[in-house]
C-alpha cells in the first residue's frame, strides 16, 4: 500500500471505494447512535459516524479514533483500505458491540452529549462491550496501533472463533446474508398509503433497510448482514412505517427459523464441492408465519434459502426474502 492520499472531491479509485461502502444500508445511519445519514468516519475503527458522535470520537484521540470527514478530508491508500476491510457499522458493531450487557440502552440520535460519551467511551476506549479475547489491554498512540490493532482484530475475530476464555460468552459460528426482496399489500398507516422499512433482529443486532415511501408493495432487493452467535434463536423481523412527526407504527413481525438453514449447511461442509441440490426444509406449520414450506437449497456453491412470509399481528401484508449461510471461513 502507497502513501498516495485521496481528494474525494475528485475522480478515483479510492473515491469510488470510500463512496460504495458509504451508501450501503448499514452505513446510512451513524454506528453510534443511528442517527440518519453520517458524513464522518473513524478511518482506524471502520464506522461511518455522524457529527455529534464524531466530537465525542476525536476526544478519545487519534491512538484510539482517527476521524476524518467523507467529503472534505484527504483519505490515504492505508485508511480506505482499513474501512473496505472492516466492512461498515455493521461488521464492527457485531464485534464492539457484542457483549452489551442485558437492559443496556444505546444512545439515540437525541442523546444528551454526557450519554453519547458514556456510551463511546465503554464502546472503544474500555472495550467493555468486546469479547474478552480481542481486549488491548494497553494501546500506544504508535502507528502500528493506529493501521492495525482495531481493524485487524475486528476481521480476525470473524475469521477465528475458536477461543473460549471466558465462560459464558457467546462465540460467533458464522454469517447471515438476509436480502430483503419486496413486501405484499402491506397495512396502510398513513392517511392512503405507508412509508415502510424492514427491521431484522438477532441476539443484540439490529439492522434495517431504507424506508421506502408511500408504497404497500415496496421493493427493496437489499441485503443485510449479521453474525450469527453459538446459541443462536430465530430471526426477528419486524416492518414499520417511518413517520416524521410521530414514533413509527408497526406494520407487522414475524420470526425466521435459522434452524433448518444453519444445520444443513454445517451437516453438509463445504457447499462448493457439492452440485446444485436440496439439503433442508423449514416446514409450514400454524405455528409459523410461513406462506409455504421453505426448502434450504445449494446454489452455485452456496446455501441459501427463500422465504414467504405471512406478517403477524397486522391485517395484512406479505414479506419475501432471501437467506443466505456463510460459514466464517469465506
Amino acid at each position: 500500500m502507497g502513501d498516495r492520499a485521496y481528494e474525494l472531491g475528485r475522480p478515483g479509485s479510492g473515491k469510488r471505494r470510500l463512496k460504495d461502502l458509504l451508501v450501503q444500508k448499514d452505513n446510512r445511519f451513524c454506528a453510534d447512535c443511528g442517527a440518519p445519514d453520517p458524513k464522518w468516519a473513524s478511518a482506524n475503527i471502520g464506522v461511518f459516524i455522524c457529527l455529534k458522535c464524531c466530537g465525542v470520537h476525536r476526544s478519545l484521540g487519534t491512538h484510539i479514533s482517527k476521524v476524518l470527514s467523507v467529503t472534505l478530508d484527504e483519505w490515504s491508500d492505508d485508511e480506505i483500505d482499513a474501512m473496505v476491510e472492516v466492512g461498515g457499522n455493521s461488521s464492527a458493531n457485531s464485534i464492539y458491540e457484542a457483549f452489551i450487557p442485558e437492559g443496556f440502552k444505546k444512545p439515540g440520535p437525541d442523546a444528551s452529549h454526557e450519554e453519547r460519551s458514556k456510551y463511546i467511551r465503554s464502546k472503544y476506549e474500555l472495550q467493555e462491550f468486546l469479547k474478552p479475547s480481542l481486549r488491548i489491554t494497553s494501546i500506544s498512540s504508535g502507528k502500528s496501533s493506529l493501521q492495525s490493532s482495531f481493524s485487524t482484530k475486528i476481521m480476525d475475530s470473524f475469521r477465528s472463533s475458536n477461543s473460549h476464555n471466558s465462560e459464558g460468552m457467546v462465540e460467533f459460528i458464522g454469517l447471515l446474508k438476509v436480502k430483503v426482496i419486496k413486501g405484499t399489500n402491506l397495512a396502510i398507516r398513513d392517511m392512503l398509503s405507508s412509508d415502510p422499512y424492514v427491521v431484522l433482529t438477532l441476539g443484540q443486532q439490529t439492522v434495517q433497510t431504507t424506508v421506502v415511501k408511500s408504497n404497500l408493495n415496496p421493493v427493496w432487493n437489499e441485503e443485510l448482514m449479521l453474525s450469527v452467535p453459538e446459541s443462536f434463536g430465530p430471526l426477528k423481523l419486524r416492518v414499520f412505517d417511518h413517520d416524521t412527526f410521530s414514533a413509527d407504527d408497526i406494520m407487522g413481525e414475524a420470526e425466521i427459523d435459522l434452524q433448518p438453514l444453519i444445520t444443513s449447511a454445517m451437516a453438509f461442509g463445504d457447499a462448493g464441492m457439492f452440485g446444485n441440490m436440496q439439503i433442508g426444509k423449514w416446514l409450514k406449520s400454524h405455528d409459523n408465519a410461513l406462506i409455504d414450506d421453505s426448502t434450504v437449497n445449494i446454489v452455485d456453491g452456496k446455501v441459501k434459502q427463500e422465504v414467504s412470509l405471512k406478517l403477524q399481528n397486522v391485517e395484512s401484508g406479505e414479506l419475501e426474502l432471501e437467506l443466505e449461510w456463510m460459514p466464517l471461513d469465506q
